[in-house]
């Protein structure tokens, strides 16, 4: 049950979702990967990301509307989130109650960042690789829950490199990866073992295995699977 062979990744590998494809599951409602309530496991690990410290920005890449933005930005947090789906973002002020403001991205064609007008929380709508150190400055701590399981598989390498560009100094990146027979269900989210979280992050982060617990539910039964498992990393970024 840990990690099948290679052959159904394999296929995986080959799988490239569209952008377009993403705005058609946000309009059609079919976004089971969004979760109602706080994650528990981000929950339970928080302070493995905050390590006592207060006043963090914190990243939330592909962010759909996750309610542990309100969350976090309610302890005096600044975070910051990207996705593609307008929709998802403006749901999310909607559903917390939130006033913003949008407002063009310099830099990025069509880009537009949404901020509340705390200013404590600001969400932009445009691709993940449209962002830059130089627009949105650098990260003490991410929450990715659902990215790197969505990116394309052939995008993963692509998107850490990214991500390492956006990381302070020993900061605290709390990820979330899925396990399943990808021999079974081709994605996503898709199937990332231990060893690719490994080889990506691996030669400028330490990395450990915090937690694998068992999300398995009728979703996925009807994906034809009979196991879901939700693996989550501590990566510290000490180059």
């Amino acid at each position: 049950m840990e990690e099948p062979g290679g052959c159904g990744s394999e296929a995986q590998r080959e799988r490239v979702l569209s952008v377009e494809e993403w705005l058609r599951k946000w309009s059609a409602g079919a976004t089971g990967f969004h979760k109602e309530h706080r994650h528990p496991l981000l929950q339970k690990h928080l302070d493995l990301l905050v390590d006592g410290r207060s006043g963090l920005r914190i990243f939330f890449p592909l962010c759909g509307k996750a309610v542990d933005m309100k969350w976090l930005a309610d302890m005096g947090h600044s975070v910051v989130g990207v996705d593609v789906s307008e929709q998802a973002l403006k749901e999310f002020f909607a559903d917390q109650c939130l006033p913003y403001c949008e407002e063009p991205v310099p830099g990025i064609s069509g880009a537009e960042k949404l901020q509340s007008t705390s200013g404590n929380i600001c969400l932009y709508c445009c691709s993940i690789y449209d962002l830059s150190s130089a627009i949105v400055g650098k990260f003490d701590g991410v929450w990715d829950r659902g990215a790197l399981v969505a990116v394309n598989p052939c995008d993963r390498q692509r998107y850490v490199n990214l991500m390492s560009s956006l990381m302070e100094k020993n900061s605290s990146y709390l990820l979330i990866t899925v396990l399943y027979d990808p021999t079974k269900y081709n994605g996503p989210p898709f199937y990332v073992p231990e060893s690719e979280v490994k080889s990506l992050f691996g030669s400028q982060c330490e990395i450990k295995c915090l937690q694998k617990v068992s999300d398995f539910s009728d979703r996925h039964k009807q994906w034809g699977l009979d196991y879901f498992l939700e693996v989550m990393y501590l990566i510290k970024f000490v180059a």
